[in-house]
């Protein structure tokens, strides 16, 4: 198991927190478990905004994140990152706002180290339907991925139940 400064529970779900004494280094998804009580501050700070943003999808976050990804992954993350809560962009209209393709996109969303912070869960297929996430087409991360949407759309917001 990778070694976290903190989990998270979320509904249905966890979010392990990875970070040194200055920058989060990265966030992943993890099938519900025990929460990890923070072990630094820093991991303190990001367990406080992730259940800021757990009640309040508007939260806006202010974590310093390790520089990662390429120059043309950081445009694409720079991208969404500007979508805001309860909206959407597929994967073409996020490429013809850098001038790329779909395709690159979409593996640039994949490869974004800090979920929900970097919020690719807002990247969509074209149709509107939910696309892959996580470089996944399906399963546990693509059902997170759904509740996150509706979670920034809906008040109250569903819980989280994992398809079986």
């Amino acid at each position: 198991m990778k070694p976290y400064s903190a989990i998270l529970s979320a509904p249905g779900f966890a979010v392990g927190i990875c970070c040194d004494q200055d920058e989060i280094t990265g966030i992943d998804y993890l099938e519900a478990r025990a929460e990890l009580a923070p072990q630094t501050p820093l991991a303190q700070e990001a367990v406080r905004q992730l259940r800021a943003w757990l009640k309040d999808p508007s939260f806006e976050f202010g974590l310093p994140l390790a520089p990662a990804g390429t120059h043309f992954q950081r445009r694409v993350w720079d991208q969404i990152t500007a979508i805001p809560p309860g909206r959407t962009m597929s994967y073409g209209e996020v490429a013809a706002a850098i001038r790329s393709g779909p395709r690159a996109v979409g593996n640039a969303c994949g490869a974004n180290p800090y979920p929900i912070v970097v919020p690719c869960h807002r990247v969509v297929a074209a149709n509107q339907g939910l696309g892959g996430f996580a470089r996944q087409r399906g399963g546990f991360l693509l059902d997170i991925k759904r509740w996150l949407l509706d979670h920034e759309r809906q008040s109250p917001r569903p819980p989280f139940r994992e398809r079986g």
